[in-house]
């Protein structure tokens, strides 16, 4: 879907609306799509060592997502499964989401970090039937299988487990054709993927997002991201938070833009450096730790020239910071804001200068306001709710209420409002 370009604001904003088709797959139209019609890279798989680089084109993800759906089938995995996916960067995550995507299963992505009780909280409370992980993880999943009574089917990305199915094994026996006409058409309101989201106290909840929840990314890529089809996007996240959603699935496709993946443990500055230029890259997101950790560095000592556009969220960063980033690499950086339960909703942009210590203005297409305790919007340099009008239908990208957890919506969605729950 094309979005027009932000010249101006204001402009933008008051005529901006993006339509939602009754039908609607993410992995169908537009990784399929695109790989039919417009094919080229679509992410550059990176090793630990920065040494190790293999690109993989749409028709690539393709073919192998296609694969991995029929195995899937033959297992006896159906639409509207619910599948726990823990991997790190690595090919396969990508393969495997897509895959899920296109069958319709709901795909639950953990962060690498998570432990064999945080595991099992998350399938039995979702009642997952099957459980993807990598080698590494694969013994969180034995300690607890046998208290998780709706686990039905467990896949290891890696060397072959007893009682387990195999990624490769299975996905190098089916068809690189995927037989749509088997699969029940998926519609734009059908659950897609949830994320476990953690307040300040209790369990964490579930987030649930439908399809049309990919499609409502193209306006975080267009906007805050700035992204264009020739871009080689980085952003540096776990592939368990909701921030690898926006930066490493389906904002950047949505643009048609090269993503990095990059397959490493902790963080080296130095090597995240080189590999900027090594790769090309022109669009990066950071968490704002890591634009400081770069600011203390000598950036004159690596080519940074390939970036043209910087993001960041979480928290403001310090005019000194930017100052730095700026001077190597030509570069603002544009603060955004949102959430696992939203797009990106506030953010700068390029077509207005930043305001540092700001984190921007409302998105086109998305209703925010500052309101207070009985949803009346506040009056100006008064401290009040970050919250989005609800609407029918809702405004894009807006999740419709946690999972089986009415008291937590309830809390959320009031007097009109959905209370982001920051101000």
């Amino acid at each position: 879907m094309q979005l027009p370009e932000m010249h101006d604001y204001d402009v933008i904003k008051s005529q901006f609306k993006l339509e939602i088709p009754e039908f609607y797959n993410f992995a169908f139209d537009v990784i399929e799509k695109r790989a039919k019609e417009q094919d080229k890279t679509a992410f550059i798989a990176v090793d630990a060592e920065g040494e190790n680089i293999k690109h993989y084109k749409f028709s690539d993800l393709d073919v192998v997502s296609n694969q991995f759906a029929n195995a899937l089938i033959s297992a006896g995995v159906k639409k509207g499964d619910f599948a726990f996916v823990m991997l790190p960067r690595m090919p396969e995550w990508y393969f495997t989401m897509m895959g899920c995507c296109k069958l319709g299963v709901v795909t639950m992505p953990g962060t690498n970090l998570l432990t064999a009780k945080d595991i099992e909280y998350r399938i039995n409370i979702s009642q997952a039937k099957l459980a993807i992980v990598n080698s590494d993880n694969a013994d969180k999943i034995d300690e607890i299988r046998h208290q998780c009574p709706t686990l039905e089917t467990l896949i290891v990305v890696g060397e072959a487990r007893e009682g387990w199915l195999t990624y490769a094994e299975m996905s190098s026996a089916s068809s690189e054709l995927l037989d749509k006409s088997k699969l029940e058409a998926s519609r734009s309101s059908d659950l897609m993927i949830i994320y476990f989201t953690s307040g300040t106290t209790g369990m964490p909840k579930m987030v649930p997002r439908d399809q049309a929840y990919a499609l409502s990314h193209t306006i975080t890529g267009r906007y805050w991201m700035d992204l264009k089809e020739d871009d080689i996007h980085w952003t540096l996240s776990d592939t368990g938070w909701a921030k690898a959603a926006w930066g490493m699935l389906f904002a950047p496709w949505q643009l048609g833009a090269t993503m990095v993946l990059y397959n490493g443990e902790g963080f080296d500055a130095e090597l995240h450096l080189g590999l900027i230029e090594k790769l090309g890259v022109t669009t990066f997101c950071a968490p704002p730790t890591v634009y400081r950790l770069f600011a203390q560095m000598d950036l004159s000592q690596f080519n940074l020239s390939s970036i043209r556009h910087a993001i960041g969220a979480g928290e403001p960063l310090n005019p000194e910071v930017i100052k730095v980033w700026q001077k190597a690499t030509g570069s603002d950086i544009y603060d955004g804001y949102g959430q696992t339960e939203t797009i990106n909703i506030v953010a700068n942009y390029p077509a207005i200068a930043v305001k540092p210590g700001s984190m921007g203005k409302p998105v086109p297409g998305v209703d925010v306001q500052i309101v207070d305790e009985d949803g009346n919007l506040t009056a100006l340099d008064t401290i009040g709710h970050i919250a989005i009008r609800i609407t029918d239908p809702l405004q894009p990208g807006m999740f419709s209420g946690y999972w089986e957890d009415q008291e937590a919506t309830e809390r959320s969605f009031k007097h009109g409002w959905y209370y982001t729950g920051d101000t």
